[in-house]
């Protein structure tokens, strides 16, 4: 017979709104923004840093044995990308990083990768980092064609 033990746990919100004088749930909600909205700039550096990183990325030598590692190297790049971008809602930046990630998880790892599609969401993320906030029609362009690049390289994969 099994036991199963719960210790119950709360959050630092849930100590600060339930304790004698705490704060309301809007003035917590407020704090918690203007944290993330602090963190926001660092976390757009590190998304550069990473994008950079995947553009330096030389493709593996043909016939080489770090073809797999270049690939894993690449996804974790990508992968990076998403987590220092999701906080701060840049859908575009992690749709484009998703692509790259589901592209690389496809390939067979027994015939050469396309190198290209790193090069092209590395340099598709490096544009949309640039773009300006009100350029929304130049950004689902560019994820529009990302998303045929994912379509012609992974069958059954759908466009959108």
């Amino acid at each position: 017979m099994s036991v199963v033990l719960t210790i119950p746990r709360t959050s630092r919100l849930s100590s600060m709104i339930n304790a004698p004088g705490g704060i309301s749930i809007g003035v917590a909600l407020t704090q918690a923004r203007d944290n993330v909205q602090a963190l926001q700039e660092r976390g757009l550096e590190i998304v550069a840093e990473r994008v950079a990183a995947l553009m330096a990325l030389a493709p593996p030598v043909p016939d080489g044995t770090d073809a797999l590692e270049r690939r894993s190297t690449a996804y974790q790049l990508a992968r990076a990308v998403i987590d220092a971008a999701h906080p701060f809602q840049r859908d575009d930046l992690c749709t484009a990083a998703s692509s790259l990630c589901d592209l690389v998880d496809a390939a067979p790892e027994d015939r050469p990768f396309d190198w290209r599609i790193v090069t092209v969401h590395a340099q598709a993320m490096q544009l949309i980092l640039a773009l300006p906030p009100e350029a929304a029609d130049t950004r689902r362009q560019i994820l529009d064609s990302l998303a045929q690049v994912v379509a012609h390289k992974i069958p059954g994969a759908a466009a959108d």
